[in-house]
C-alpha cells in the first residue's frame, strides 16, 4: 500500500481507495448486502399477499397486480441509469438518496388506502431500488482487493440469489399470520441499518467525473424504451398480445426507442452517454451479460412456475409451498460460499459456472419430471439441485464480468449486467406464462382426442367411476354424470402438469443453448497478495 494526497493505492485493485473507505470496507458490504437483500426481496414477498390486498383495497386481480407491476417497471427504467446518477450526483449522496426514497416508499405503501396510493409508492420505490444492486455491486468490486474480489461477492450474491426464494415463504407467513401491511413496515429497521453504514463509511469514488452535460436524449429514449418493453412484458398474457391495440403500440415504441437510444450512445455526437454500451467491446463482460440474461430468466423463472405447479396441480398450501423454497435457498447459499473459496484460491471461473449450469440443467429434468401424485419430497429434490446449480453460477459470473473493467467502467458494467439479470427474468415470466397456457390446450387437446367411446381402456375407467359413485348413494344418471366430471378433472390436472413439465424443460434448454458462452469468458489474472 502507498499513500499520496489523501488517497490509498490497493495495488490489487488496480485503483486507488480512499484510506476511510479501506479502512471501513467491511461494513460497507454489511450495508450494501443488506440494502440489495432488501430491493430483491421487495420483487417476490409482495406477490404472495395479493389476493388479501385486493380484498381490503376493493380492487380485482388485473388492477391489484399493478402492485408488482409497478415496482418493477420503475427499477427496470431507473437502473440502466443508476452509473450515470451516481456520477452525476456523487456515489455516497445517490445510494443515500436511494436509500431513503426506497425506505419512506415502503412505510408509505403500508399506510395506503386505494389503489392508487399504494401503485404510486410502489412506482416511487422501484425507481429508489435501482441503485441498492447496480452501484452497490460496483462499489465493492472497486473498494476491495482483487484478492478479495470472490469472496465478497460469494458474500454480496447471496442477498441477490438466495432471497428471491425465500420472499414467497415470509410473505405466506406474514400474510397468514398478520397483515399485508406488515410486509411494507417489518424491514424498516433493516433499511435503517443500511443507511447508517453507508452514510458513515462510504466516500465518493475517486474514478468520479460528473458529466458536462446532460444526456437528455438518451435519458428519454432509455426511459420510453425500456418502460413500454416492460409493460408489454407484463401485461402481454393478459390482454392477448398483440390482439390488443396498445400492446401493438407500446411494442413499436419499444423496439424504435430502444434501437435509437443503441445508435445515439455509440454515436460520436454523443460525449456523455447515460449508458456507455462502449464497455461492451471487453469480451468478458459481454460473454457475462448474455449468461446473466439465461440466469434471470432462470432463477425468477423458476420462482414464478413453481408456485403455480404446486399449488394448482399438486394442492400444497401458500406457506407450504413457500417452505419448500428455502432449502434451495441455502443450498444456493452455500454453493457461493464454495465458489468463494475456490476462487480465492486461483479456480477457473468458467470451470465453476460450466458445472452450475450443468446442475441447473439436471434440476430442470427432474423438475419436468413430476407427476400430479409427486409428493414434497419428490419436488424437494429437483429444489435443491437447482439451488446448488445457481450457487455455482452468479458468484464465478460477477468475478469473470468485471476483471477487465477499471474505474468508472465498472459502474456501467454493473448497470448493464444487473439490467440483463433483470430483463432476462422479465421475459422468462412473460414467456413461461405464455408457454404452459398454450401447452395446457395443446395437451388437453390431444388427451381429449384420444379418448373416445370405443377404447376400451375409457369404458373401463368411466365404468369403474361410475360404480365406485353408486356405491357412495348415487343414481345411476347421477354416478354417471359425476364420473365424467372426475374424468374431465383429471384429464385438466394432466394437461397442467405436462404444460409445467414442458416450462422446467424449457428453462433447462435455455441454459443448454447458452453453455457455448463461457467459451467467449476469460480467466480472470490472479492478483497478487500484497507482502506483509
Amino acid at each position: 500500500m502507498a499513500e499520496d494526497n489523501g488517497k490509498q493505492t490497493d495495488q490489487t485493485t488496480g485503483g486507488d481507495v480512499l484510506p476511510d473507505v479501506a479502512r471501513h470496507r467491511w461494513w460497507i458490504l454489511v450495508g450494501l448486502v443488506l440494502a440489495a437483500a432488501l430491493e430483491i426481496l421487495d420483487t417476490t414477498v409482495v406477490n404472495v399477499a395479493l389476493p388479501q390486498m385486493a380484498g381490503n383495497l376493493s380492487a380485482s386481480t388485473d388492477e391489484i397486480a399493478w402492485v408488482s407491476t409497478g415496482y418493477i417497471l420503475s427499477n427496470i427504467v431507473v437502473l440502466p441509469m443508476t452509473a450515470f446518477l451516481s456520477s452525476h450526483f456523487g456515489r455516497k449522496k445517490y445510494l443515500i438518496a436511494s436509500l431513503i426514497i426506497f425506505n419512506v416508499a415502503r412505510f408509505m405503501c403500508g399506510l395506503s388506502h386505494s389503489l392508487g396510493e399504494i401503485v404510486f409508492w410502489r412506482l416511487v420505490q422501484g425507481a429508489g431500488g435501482a441503485a441498492l444492486i447496480s452501484t452497490a455491486q460496483s462499489t465493492i468490486v472497486e473498494i476491495f482487493p482483487r484478492n478479495q474480489t470472490a469472496m465478497v461477492q460469494a458474500i454480496f450474491s447471496l442477498g441477490l440469489v438466495v432471497t428471491p426464494t425465500l420472499g414467497p415463504a415470509l410473505g405466506g407467513y406474514i400474510t397468514d399470520n398478520y397483515s399485508w401491511q406488515t410486509i411494507f413496515f417489518i424491514h424498516i429497521p433493516i433499511g435503517l441499518a443500511c443507511l447508517l453504514l453507508v452514510g458513515m463509511y462510504l466516500q465518493d469514488s475517486v474514478h468520479q467525473t460528473r458529466a458536462a452535460t446532460i444526456d437528455v436524449a438518451g435519458i428519454l429514449l432509455l426511459a420510453s424504451g425500456m418502460g413500454s418493453l416492460q409493460y408489454v412484458l407484463e401485461e402481454g398474457e393478459r390482454y392477448g398480445w398483440f390482439e390488443d391495440v396498445w400492446i401493438s403500440r407500446l411494442t413499436v415504441i419499444a423496439v424504435v426507442s430502444l434501437v435509437a437510444f443503441v445508435i445515439w450512445e455509440l454515436s460520436r455526437r454523443n460525449t456523455h452517454p447515460v449508458l456507455d454500451l462502449r464497455v461492451l467491446k471487453d469480451r468478458g463482460l459481454a460473454a457475462a451479460v448474455i449468461i446473466a440474461g439465461a440466469l434471470g430468466f432462470g432463477l425468477y423463472g423458476g420462482v414464478f412456475i413453481y408456485p403455480l405447479f404446486a399449488q394448482t396441480v399438486l394442492g400444497f398450501t401458500p406457506t407450504a409451498t413457500g417452505i419448500l423454497l428455502i432449502p434451495g435457498g441455502l443450498a444456493t447459499a452455500l454453493g457461493s460460499l464454495i465458489c468463494g473459496r475456490v476462487l480465492a484460491k486461483g479456480a477457473d471461473p468458467r470451470h465453476l459456472i460450466t458445472i452450475g449450469m450443468v446442475i441447473y440443467i439436471v434440476s430442470m429434468w427432474m423438475l419436468g419430471h413430476l407427476t400430479p401424485q409427486s409428493g414434497e419430497m419428490d419436488a424437494q429434490a429437483g429444489l435443491l439441485v437447482r439451488g446448488l446449480g445457481l450457487g455455482f453460477m452468479f458468484v464465478p459470473m460477477s468475478v469473470a464480468a468485471f476483471a477487465g473493467l477499471k474505474g468508472a467502467a465498472i459502474a456501467q458494467g454493473s448497470a448493464l449486467f444487473n439490467l440483463m439479470r433483470q430483463m432476462g427474468g422479465s421475459f422468462g415470466i412473460a414467456i413461461l406464462t405464455t408457454y404452459v397456457v398454450d401447452q395446457t390446450h395443446y395437451h388437453r387437446s390431444n388427451l381429449v382426442g384420444a379418448l373416445y367411446s370405443g377404447r376400451i381402456e375409457y369404458l373401463q375407467r368411466i365404468t369403474g367411476l361410475t360404480a365406485h359413485m353408486m356405491r357412495g348413494g348415487y343414481t345411476l344418471p347421477m354416478a354417471r354424470s359425476a364420473a365424467f366430471g372426475t374424468m374431465n378433472r383429471l384429464i385438466q390436472a394432466q394437461s397442467a402438469t405436462m404444460a409445467y413439465n414442458d416450462g422446467f424443460l424449457l428453462l433447462g434448454i435455455i441454459f443448454v443453448v447458452a453453455l457455448p458462452v463461457i467459451f467467449l469468458l476469460r480467466r480472470p489474472q490472479r492478483a497478487p497478495v500484497p507482502a506483509r
